[in-house]
């Protein structure tokens, strides 16, 4: 009898565990099938539908540009080394469009050239664009050699490895450092390039790059050099955080919210002394929002064995004891401002004619009011008091 009855027990125990096995293999086999099917729609082409390799897209400009991609149905990739971007803009992005086979991140660096081969060799991408840099004008004479590394290395390796991929669409996010300090004003896309810093000159010759491999091959180029980027997402979503240790280095709308939220004791004014109206550097700012609207045009409109360059930006400058003001309207707080010498690598004037991208790509600046989209921004800011770790 308890032979019987131990048989019986061990039947039953065998019998449990093979169903158990069997549930486990059963869901093994759906995640495994789930995962093979997202996985497709990004290694394979798809009719009627763009995949565009957004590197830098957990930036702060990347990221943005993410988000009007994926509103405008594009599937998009991420390849972001975080070094720059934040991990939160991409949950937010995540979170937004969940939905298969629409977003994917890939955490990787692209001066890793194995990475970069690996990347395009697993997904199917229909373009590319690249925002992925470091891109501060101090720190880029403090540090040249890791500019022109993460700016002109990483850009000729991803124009080897689209070529070596067939990808041949690439949008190409420049800037006006480029053109350093020009005799006359505004800047046209004939003015000629004679960058002063090595944040210019690495640009410059990542886009000399691109533009000597375009004449042996049918991509389709698109290169954007943009003024000085301010702003954020209308809807909350997105903002600019970049890490405290970058603050000193960063762009003057961050400095202005900084110093109006108390993180530091004001804002400092490097230059007085420029040949302008009132003596600080005069740059024309451009709203993200209408930056990204430039790019998704440009996508848009380039075609294959064809180039296409663009000034991005208002057509009007400002000083930066304007955009003080504005920033101190926009906030409501009476920023301390402390005037300090010049910084290396800085120039007096800067200012667009953006008439070439209105009359090719249809496209005009609308966020041209700085208290305005200082206002958008700042409303991020307050909610977003550590960035994206809130």
């Amino acid at each position: 009898m308890d032979y019987i009855e131990s048989k019986r027990r061990n039947d039953f125990t065998r019998k449990i565990a093979l169903a158990a096995g069997a549930t486990a293999l059963f869901i093994f086999m759906l995640k495994w099938s789930s995962d093979i099917s997202v996985s497709t729609k990004f290694s394979t082409h798809e009719p009627g539908v763009t995949h565009v390799l957004v590197t830098g897209g957990a930036g702060y400009i990347g990221s943005h540009a993410v988000l009007r991609l994926l509103k405008d149905s594009y599937r998009v990739t991420i390849v972001d080394n975080l070094s720059r971007g934040n991990m939160g803009a991409v949950k937010i992005l995540q979170e937004l469009h969940p939905e298969p086979g629409r977003l994917q991140f890939i955490y990787a660096d692209l001066g890793d050239a194995a990475a970069v081969n690996k990347v395009f060799a697993e997904n199917a991408f229909d373009a590319v664009m690249h925002f992925a840099a470091v891109a501060y004008v101090g720190e880029s004479t403090a540090e040249p050699l890791r500019y022109y590394h993460n700016i002109t290395s990483n850009t000729l390796l991803i124009v080897k490895t689209m070529a070596a991929h067939n990808v041949k669409t690439l949008i190409y996010s420049s800037t006006c450092a480029t053109y350093g300090e020009p005799d006359k004003m505004p800047i046209t896309e004939d003015t000629p390039q004679v960058p002063i810093n090595p944040y210019g000159k690495a640009k410059k010759m990542a886009e000399d790059i691109i533009l000597d491999f375009s004449k042996t091959s049918d991509m389709a180029v698109m290169i954007l050099r943009y003024f000085n980027v301010i702003g954020s997402d209308p809807e909350g979503r997105l903002g600019e955080a970049p890490r405290p240790e970058l603050r000193d280095q960063g762009r003057i709308s961050g400095a202005c919210f900084d110093a109006a939220r108390g993180i530091i004791p004001g804002l400092k004014i490097r230059g007085t002394d420029y040949k302008t109206p009132d003596g600080t550097c005069v740059r024309d700012y451009i709203d993200v929002t209408d930056l990204i609207d430039a790019h998704v045009k440009a996508l848009a409109h380039a075609r294959p064995g064809k180039v296409g360059i663009y000034n991005v930006g208002t057509g009007r400058g400002s000083s930066v004891k304007e955009f003080v003001e504005a920033c101190k309207k926009a906030t409501g707080v009476n920023i301390k401002v402390e005037f300090l010498s010049r910084r290396p690598g800085d120039y007096a004037e800067v200012y667009s004619d953006p008439s070439k991208i209105k009359n090719e790509l249809n496209w005009t600046a609308k966020y041209t009011n700085l208290e305005e989209s200082l206002s958008i921004a700042w409303r991020w800011q307050k909610a977003h008091i550590n960035g994206y770790d809130n």
